[in-house]
């Protein structure tokens, strides 16, 4: 099939998407109108699907994360629906053209949704893609039916533990990683973080950070592979300064973020994370439509710890009937449990596994 957008991803893996479906969506408002996005929309099994399973990645991914979780809905053979896009700026989609966030990924993924007039869903959101996701479809809470996060907050994040000022090293924290490392290098550090999450020591961290900054900028990662998406969509300067803002933004997760665009001048997310911390208990908790709610937890990261869990339980206190955490899974978990987050996913719609 032709790639409809200007990615620097040519040689995507013959599995970015199930057969038949992939699409663009050329965006009609905001400061990305006019730009494509890439998404697949597949329907599994026979007949009208029984559920509609929308999968929303964060950074620095694509849709290509939720492969596992994918595949496996796949094999079930149930009547399902999934949906999963590209981001402005990863993946198939678009290059950005300006420094990008939450609040700007949400409108674009809005406009999404009302194209395709979505209802009834299981929302899927992974690191920025709880932001995102739930960003966009609190503004319209009815479409949403059941939700899973996995490694993700749209609270506050608690100063206790791991935090993105000391994790996954004290003294070289992920936040700071942007201003070290130079932005044509930027997708040799998404080529390895997204696809080697384990928990690790110093040495081999920073070994293989190292190398995958040389292959990377050498052209020498395999296309084809997990970590040739992650990276190559990053070559752009744009897409990876995009993609370091939201990194620069880890330590105001969920507090909102103020800075200034070269393009847009000043953005702030301030007002964007108080409206969700306010919409989602009322519309999705005990006092609004009471959804069912899973979490999914990789505890080798700040984003998975217990401190984070409790936000999430006190908000949709039925999310506490099913938390999965793994101690030994670092932030990017989809990597590594998307089997069981699938069979999650079909339980909460009532269907076998």
């Amino acid at each position: 099939m032709k790639i409809e957008s200007n990615t620097y991803l040519k040689c995507p893996p013959d599995d970015y998407w199930p057969a038949d479906s992939a699409s663009w969506f050329s965006i009609p408002e905001g400061l990305d109108a006019g730009k494509k996005i890439f998404f697949y929309d597949h329907v599994v099994g026979e007949g009208a699907p029984e559920a509609t399973i929308v999968l929303v990645h964060g950074n620095p991914e694509s849709s290509y994360t939720f492969r596992h979780i994918r595949d496996a809905l796949l094999e079930s053979g149930q009547a399902v629906r999934i949906i999963a896009m590209d981001h402005v700026g990863f993946g198939l989609s678009d290059q950005a053209t300006f420094e990008m966030v939450d609040m700007h990924h949400s409108n674009n993924l809005l406009q999404l949704v009302r194209h395709l007039d979505l209802e009834a869903v299981t929302l899927v959101v992974h690191d920025w893609g709880g932001p995102i996701g739930i960003g966009a479809f609190s503004q319209e809470p009815a479409r949403v039916r059941n939700l899973l996060v996995m490694n993700t907050t749209i609270f506050p994040m608690p100063d206790d533990g791991l935090n993105y000022g000391n994790y996954p090293i004290s003294w070289l924290s992920w936040s700071t990683t942007p201003k070290v490392v130079p932005d044509f290098l930027w997708g040799g550090v998404a080529g390895y973080v997204v696809s080697h999450a384990s928990p690790q020591g110093t040495v081999r961290f920073l070994a293989n950070i190292g190398r995958y900054l040389l292959l990377h900028g050498a052209g020498l990662i395999r296309s084809g592979t997990p970590e040739y998406v992650w990276s190559e969509a990053l070559r752009p300067a744009m897409n990876a300064k995009s993609s370091k803002r939201n990194v620069l933004q880890t330590p105001h997760w969920g507090h909102g973020y103020r800075y200034v665009d070269a393009v847009h001048g000043e953005q702030d997310n301030h007002a964007y994370y108080r409206a969700m911390q306010e919409t989602v208990p009322k519309a999705w908790g005990p006092e609004g439509q009471n959804i069912q709610a899973c979490g999914y937890f990789g505890q080798w990261d700040p984003c998975g710890k217990d401190s984070v869990i409790r936000q999430w339980c006190a908000a949709l206190p039925k999310m506490a009937e099913e938390i999965h955490k793994f101690p030994d899974v670092g932030h990017f978990i989809e990597e590594y449990k998307g089997r069981e987050m699938a069979a999650s996913i079909l339980r909460m719609n009532g269907l076998s596994t």
